[in-house]
């Protein structure tokens, strides 16, 4: 298979996605099948290895994606039913003052966004926003753009969010390495695109509160609440199953180095910080001191964790779906002449997994979809090319920037921030676009950076 053919392959795979999802309007779990059937094809695969492959792919990826994202997702619910959101915004607030508010408010996106979609976290805080901006009469964007940029990298860069979840599978890397390299990248690339970006904007577009959508929250205000959950007790249950997570991490590589022998108390850190475990002490914790503590009915709770797999549901059967494009790649044998293709050029794999992602993302306008073909595409180069845990976290973070890249009128991120700020298009693209790509660039250059270091 000749490198020319190979090209035509993947740029043909990614038309064929493009052409179901935006021309056909067909689902993209669907589109992603059909488009892993025509690579399979395409490679000359006999058609029953290609529905053997299918069946691996699906069941491999799911296996892991399923459980964390389910549970990932029920723990969201609970912080968002319970008001911890909003207490988190309300305490930062109060620790760092009106005057600072800007920095609050990517504090609290960032934080936020890690049990909770960005959608919906952006929902639950915008009355604060209009709060802040009616008070101090500066632009909506000055407090918007930070908590935005907060919700929008921590959404893309840090596990247990379904994004970094389905790329880390895919790719077969430790959460551990991705949440760590998504925080120490992720801060700086947040305060760049929130405060930094937001101070700026602010002063070209003056933006004040939708009068009818103001009103619809004329009881959210910066008074005090008693009735929510504390800032001390959410921050210990976000930081719960990364704690565990990271410890498994650290202590596998001392075992792996013989720093630290291996016993019966490293297979428990271990165990306990295995996502899977992790997690569903993270959920149970959040429903005893969120939900029963605080009186909810049982069968609420019940109701409010069957709820949370609906939107969770979805993204996992399109993750299954690149897992399966993933599978096809390796059977068919053309992920093996990609790694042989790019190990003989000079474009690194980090660059080429954004471009990847980039271009499915400005495309087609959904940053998952973007981020799952991107890794099924990638998936297969990497482990070819033999990287460790560390470098492939930095492609995940790679993937995730690049999935970030434009966000237009064919993303719903577009026209829900426009709709709750009160923005034509125009402002949008001007405030929320170019705060989405500030975060794909920087996210690209601190990722390019931090290889050059492990």
């Amino acid at each position: 298979m000749s490198t020319l053919f190979l090209l035509f392959i993947v740029i043909s795979a990614v038309a064929v996605l493009l052409i179901l999802v935006l021309k056909l309007k067909i689902s993209a779990f669907i589109s992603l099948l059909i488009t892993a059937i025509y690579v399979g094809i395409v490679a000359g695969m006999p058609l029953n290895e290609i529905a053997i492959s299918i069946q691996d792919g699906m069941g491999g990826t799911l296996g892991f994606v399923a459980t964390v994202v389910g549970l990932g997702a029920i723990f969201g619910q609970m912080l968002e039913s319970s008001g911890g959101a909003e207490s988190l915004a309300r305490s930062l607030l109060k620790k760092f003052g009106k005057e600072k508010a800007s920095w609050a408010m990517v504090l609290t996106g960032f934080i936020v966004a890690i049990p909770v979609f960005l959608d919906v976290g952006f929902i639950i805080l915008v009355p604060i926003i209009y709060a802040l901006s009616r008070d101090t009469k500066r632009s909506l964007l000055y407090y918007g753009i930070p908590l935005l940029a907060g919700l929008a990298v921590t959404h893309s860069f840090i596990p247990p969010t379904p994004g970094p979840v389905a790329v880390a599978d895919i790719i077969n890397v430790q959460l551990g390495w991705v949440i760590f390299f998504g925080v120490i990248l992720g801060l700086p690339t947040a305060i760049l695109a929130g405060p930094v970006w937001g101070k700026y904007i602010s002063k070209k577009i003056n933006i004040q509160p939708p009068v009818e959508l103001e009103a619809s929250f004329k009881n959210s205000n910066l008074e005090n609440k008693d009735d929510l959950p504390s800032f001390r007790l959410i921050t210990i249950l976000i930081g719960v199953p990364l704690f565990l997570i990271l410890m498994n991490t650290v202590t596998g590589v001392l075992v792996s180095k013989e720093i630290l022998a291996n016993s019966i108390y490293t297979d428990i850190v271990e165990f306990l910080g295995h996502p899977f475990s992790a997690l569903i002490i993270a959920t149970l914790l959040a429903i005893y001191f969120l939900c029963i503590r605080r009186g909810m009915p049982k069968q609420k709770i019940l109701d409010l964790s069957t709820k949370a797999l609906g939107p969770a549901g979805i993204i996992i059967l399109i993750t299954g779906a690149g897992g399966v494009l993933k599978q096809i790649l390796v059977d068919s044998g053309i992920g093996k002449i990609m790694a042989e293709s790019i190990a003989d050029s000079a474009m690194s794999p980090i660059i080429l997994a954004w471009i990847l992602a980039a271009i499915i993302r400005v495309t087609q306008g959904s940053a998952t979809v973007a981020m799952i073909t991107a890794a099924g595409i990638i998936a297969p180069v990497i482990n070819e090319i033999g990287m460790n845990d560390p470098q492939r976290a930095l492609i995940v973070l790679a993937i995730a920037s690049g999935a970030t890249l434009l966000s237009h009128v064919n993303d719903s991120g577009f026209w829900l921030v426009g709709k709750y700020f009160g923005m034509n298009e125009k402002q949008t693209l001007q405030s929320w676009t170019v705060m989405e790509s500030i975060i794909a660039v920087c996210g690209l250059c601190l990722t390019l950076l931090a290889s050059m270091f492990v």
